[in-house]
């Protein structure tokens, strides 16, 4: 059977049904794999902590408090988190490559535009919009789409592009960082932003659609295994766990780096911490898709969740450079392997037809949850002058997190005890 692409051209990248009711898998999966880890990286590494290494800059030019520098974080999330319910659905529905290309150039104008504002206000406001209508558009359809290419193997896949994510949170704020020491905060705004138009947008008019996902589009999918538990039930329960989950995953990636600027090392050594951890999360991401693939996704999950619960308090007690590389080499492989649980949790949970609406609205959670511990852990230390406060919030959302995942684990085992651990 051949399948048509999103814009009506046959299928040179289409999988074709055997009589045995195997199913082929295109090459071309690996393209989307490449392309959205490269897409996400420059995305996800700007909106998600990107803003981070402008905190002592803002707060230097303005005098501005870091509780409020740090909402500027929280309001490119909670844009994230509605764009994502939203162009999540219009994926699901439409094309996958037009929503990722009105992502691409509404993230890098609103980038640009940013360079030129002088009121926190207008930092809001702008982040906000880049959130919703750029990376909003990007995250969520990108990852869905990659998972329905893979009738195998998903969670190696959907590991790779979360290690491109990974790899753009630990590289962008380093080369921005440095782009700042060299020619100040307004300028490396600018350079980001058009760097941002430059490799988007032609990334973007690569992408298809899943030819699966193209089936259940127009016609339903016929051999799709019947989900564990409804469809609304997993989403309010992962949704509930990433809550907590990206709380206590936003304290070190927004607050790492002033906090080894606070030890009395300078910007580019800090930022050179976090690119070295975001170095490690790429490996971790892989392995821990590959383990989900292996032990289950919510196992996966589960493990990775409390690896980052263990470890997040102990960057309090670190007071050297290059205590800082070890440690964060050691956290960051294991905390890296939770946006790869929730993603193939999703998956694994969700029928193909909802699974980016499914996985825009959890995501809501976790912007939600990155902004609150972004936020509390600007909030806190202004209020006590130091992150003592702030890194143990962080420990006490991983450990709820933890209970709410283990909750889950059991539930669909105790539903459905013939499933096998590769399922779980």
């Amino acid at each position: 059977m051949v399948i048509l692409g999103e814009e009506g051209a046959p299928a040179l990248i289409g999988v074709t049904k055997m009589n045995n009711n195997t199913t082929e898998q295109s090459p071309y999966r690996w393209v989307i794999v490449t392309v959205s880890a490269m897409m996400l990286a420059v995305s996800m590494g700007m909106m998600v902590n990107g803003a981070s290494v402008f905190l002592i800059p803002l707060n230097q030019e303005f005098g501005w408090d870091r509780g409020p520098v740090s909402l500027i974080n929280v309001a490119g999330l909670m844009g994230l988190a509605v764009g994502g319910v939203v162009m999540g659905r219009i994926a699901d529905k439409s094309s996958t490559r037009r929503v990722a290309l009105f992502g691409a150039i509404v993230l890098g104008l609103c980038i640009l535009a940013a360079s030129q504002a002088d009121e926190l206000w207008q930092f809001y406001v702008l982040f906000f919009i880049a959130g919703a209508l750029g990376a909003g558009a990007l995250f969520a359809p990108l990852v869905a789409n990659v998972g329905n290419w893979f009738v195998t193997g998903a969670g190696l896949a959907v590991g790779i592009v979360s290690a491109g994510q990974a790899l753009g949170q630990g590289g962008v704020p380093y080369g921005i960082a440095i782009l700042i020491e060299s020619i100040g905060w307004r300028e490396a705004l600018m350079a980001m932003g058009g760097f941002t138009l430059v490799v988007l947008v032609p990334l973007a008019l690569t992408i298809q659609r899943a030819p699966i996902a193209t089936q259940v589009v127009e016609g339903g999918a016929e051999d799709e295994p019947p989900t564990p538990l409804p469809t609304h039930i997993v989403v309010i329960w992962i949704s509930a766990a990433v809550l907590f989950c990206c709380t206590c995953m936003a304290v070190p990636l927004m607050h790492l780096v002033p906090l080894i600027q606070d030890r009395g090392l300078p910007l580019e050594d800090a930022g050179s911490v976090m690119f070295i951890m975001m170095i490690v999360a790429v490996l971790g991401r892989i392995v821990f898709g590959k383990l989900a693939d292996i032990l289950g996704a919510v196992r996966a999950y589960w493990i990775a969740s409390c690896w980052q619960t263990v470890l997040v308090f102990g960057f309090i007690q670190i007071e050297s450079l290059s205590s800082f590389y070890v440690f964060a080499i050691i956290y960051g492989f294991g905390y890296a392997g939770v946006m790869t649980g929730v993603i193939i949790t999703v998956r694994e949970l969700t029928p193909i037809a909802k699974r980016a609406s499914a996985l825009g609205i959890t995501t809501v959670f976790a912007w939600i949850g990155h902004g609150v511990g972004g936020y509390q852990g600007g909030f806190f230390f202004d209020l006590t002058g130091d992150y003592t406060l702030t890194y143990a919030n962080a420990a006490l959302a991983g450990v709820i997190n933890l209970i709410i995942v283990g909750a889950l684990y059991f539930t669909i085992r105790k539903r459905q005890p013939s499933l096998s651990g590769a399922t779980l």
